[in-house]
């Protein structure tokens, strides 16, 4: 199985492609800079590629997909997990939108650039996954009016999910949203759950059975309320 992991230099990323070379799995280690990436990359093993990709910038993304092309001709499973912003500094009502936007580019039109860039190759590889690490912070279940960049973010990352999911369906592609939960990383802070926790449910999204779920939104394995 051939992965991408978006930021995956550091904290959950690093320990998703951590868990999926371990398992056999060949993972390109996507960070926003070549000896970030590289770094990452080296710490994990010969299974792991190093490609420099910032999620916002069009030129890395159309490099990192011919580099694909180029070195393996497929991908089995893309995971969008670079975000920032955890801006819990913010309440709505006095929000920064410079942080929103941003927000907005790296964690909801990042991943929608890069998925249909990477269509293509995904479509030639096999029991293909498409994963986008969300939060229970963006379920309008539970919404409040705190981490207003972070939270709408990842509210229309989850929507962006059921849309994916619905149009790919008929292709076989799942496409699911998961919270890994409060977990110990220099986003989340201390305090959290261990990294490798949080980032388990990740990988059991990347590697479900082909008659797994798809368009749906989970935490360990379990549904989360939309």
């Amino acid at each position: 199985m051939i992965a991408l992991v978006t930021g995956a230099n550091r904290g959950l990323g690093l320990e998703t492609a951590r868990q999926l070379t371990a398992a056999g799995h060949t993972v390109l280690v996507c960070a926003r800079s070549e000896p970030a990436a590289a770094e990452a990359a080296a710490s994990l093993g010969e299974r792991a590629v190093p490609v420099r990709l910032d999620v916002t910038a069009t030129a890395d993304i159309d490099a990192a997909a011919a580099l694909i092309e180029r070195r393996f001709g497929h991908l089995d499973v893309l995971i969008n997990n670079a975000a920032i912003h955890y801006d819990t500094w913010q309440r709505v009502t006095g929000a920064d939108l410079t942080v929103v936007r941003e927000a907005a580019e790296t964690n909801v039109l990042g991943p929608w650039h890069l998925t249909q860039a990477l269509l293509p190759v995904l479509r030639r590889g096999s029991h293909q996954r498409i994963v986008n690490v969300s939060s229970e912070a963006g379920s309008l279940a539970s919404i409040g009016g705190g981490t207003p960049a972070y939270s709408l973010s990842k509210a229309a990352l989850n929507a962006l999910t059921r849309m994916f999911a619905a149009e790919l369906r008929p292709e076989g592609i799942l496409v699911n949203a998961v919270c890994p939960g409060w977990v110990a990383t220099d986003m989340g802070g201390p305090g959290g759950r261990p990294v490798r926790d949080g980032a388990s449910g990740i990988v059991w999204a990347a590697t479900l059975p082909d008659d797994g779920p798809t368009g749906g939104f989970f935490r360990d394995g379990r549904p989360v309320p939309w």
